[in-house]
C-alpha cells in the first residue's frame, strides 16, 4: 500500500491546501495529512483545532487521515509507513523553499518529494493571507472550508483580549 504525506501547519487549512490534498488522493492508497507545528511562527490555532478543521473538511474523502506530526517529519513519515512526500508550491520563492526543504528530507531520511503547482485561482491563497484579511474584519469564507471563518474569528477575538498576545 502506497503512503503519502501532506504535511503543513495548516495555520488555517485553506481552499490551496485542500485542492493540493484532493489531487494527492489520486497517487497514493492513503493520503495522511501531517499537523506539523513551524516553530519559527506562533499559531494561531492549536493543533488540535487545526486537525478537527482540516478532519471537518475532508470527511467526505475515503483514504485521507489526519494526525499530528510530533519531531521531525522523517521519523513520523517512517513511522506510518510513508516514502514520499506531497507539497503545493505557489510561487517561485515557494519552489526554492520547498526544494531546500525536499532535499533535508531526503538526505536525513530518503524521502521522496512531490511539488504539485498551485491551480491559477488559488495561487495567491496562504494561510498568513487570510488570517490578514479576517484580522482586519472581511470575510474569509471563500478562501477556506466550511467551520474555519468561525474558528479563526474566535480566535482572533481571543488574542485581542490577551494584551501582548497578537503577533500580527
Amino acid at each position: 500500500m502506497s503512503v503519502g504525506i501532506v504535511p503543513g501547519s495548516f495555520d488555517p487549512i485553506t481552499m490551496g491546501h485542500l485542492d493540493v490534498i484532493r489531487r494527492a488522493r489520486g497517487l497514493f492508497d492513503e493520503v495522511i495529512v501531517g499537523v506539523a507545528t513551524n516553530r519559527t511562527k506562533r499559531p494561531l490555532l492549536s493543533v488540535e483545532d487545526r486537525i478537527t478543521l482540516i478532519a471537518d473538511a475532508v470527511a467526505d474523502l475515503t483514504n485521507v487521515r489526519v494526525m499530528a506530526i510530533n519531531g521531525l517529519l522523517v521519523d513520523f513519515a517512517h513511522s506510518v509507513g510513508a516514502t514520499v512526500l506531497v507539497k503545493g508550491v505557489r510561487s517561485a520563492a515557494d519552489l526554492l523553499a520547498e526544494d531546500a526543504q525536499a532535499q533535508v528530507n531526503y538526505e536525513l531520511g530518503g524521502l521522496e518529494t512531490i511539488l504539485l503547482p498551485s491551480r491559477p485561482h488559488l495561487a495567491y491563497v496562504s494561510s498568513s493571507i487570510v488570517v490578514e484579511i479576517a484580522a482586519n474584519g472581511a470575510s474569509i469564507a471563500k478562501y477556506v472550508p466550511d467551520g474555519v471563518p468561525d474558528a479563526v474569528t474566535e480566535a482572533l477575538a481571543s488574542r485581542r483580549d490577551a494584551p501582548g498576545r497578537w503577533a500580527g
